[in-house]
């Protein structure tokens, strides 16, 4: 620039104002927008992979709750089967009829008894086993959507690469595994993988 308000422009402001005016629609404008059209799906594919995580911990809670359940009634199965055969020993050693009555009567019960806490935890077994089920496939979900966020995550690296190199095969490559990515996505919506 001149003292007397004359403006000449150099090759440089010349680029630098062109690439203002036309960049956003070229090569950098594309990256722009299929970057953050993949970092959306990304961020979907990320709350999804961390809403199966927890809802497998969720369901591991549950089978863990009628393990115990289970348990517990084993254990009372147990204590009816002791005193069962405590009940069986009397009845042996009794002599007394009416003893011996009393003491069949109990181990009838107590075997009627036993019958219902076992069925009641076999119930609590397969409600344990079912959970365990869910939580493995919940956790599979996971792990596939976790592999689609990456995907999104390495293509949206390339496409920084793509934009600091201006390669176009780069920016081909940001797409391809953003591609890959949103397959990825998609099989594991609709749990095919």
């Amino acid at each position: 620039m001149s003292g007397n308000g004359f403006h000449v422009h150099g090759p440089h402001d010349h680029e630098l104002e062109h690439a203002a005016q036309h960049e956003p629609k070229g090569f950098a404008g594309q990256l722009a927008v299929i970057t953050a059209i993949l970092a959306t799906v990304g961020a979907f594919f990320s709350y999804m992979g961390g809403a199966t995580q927890a809802n497998a911990a969720l369901y591991k809670n549950d089978a863990a709750i009628k393990k115990t359940e289970a348990s517990n009634q084993w254990n009372y199965y147990q204590a009816k089967s002791s005193k069962q055969n405590l009940a069986e020993l009397a009845l042996d050693l009794s002599g007394n009829d009416d003893q011996k009555a009393k003491y069949r009567d109990k181990v009838a019960r107590y075997e009627k008894e036993k019958a219902e806490i076992k069925e009641k935890a076999e119930a609590l077994e397969a409600e344990s086993k079912h959970f365990d089920e869910l939580s493995e496939a919940q956790m599979h979900q996971h792990h596939r959507w976790a592999q689609a966020t990456t995907a999104l995550q390495v293509s949206i690296a390339v496409a920084a690469i793509a934009l600091l190199t201006k390669r176009r095969w780069m920016e081909w490559a940001t797409i391809l595994v953003g591609g890959a990515g949103c397959v990825w996505g998609g099989l594991a919506a609709a749990h095919i993988i």
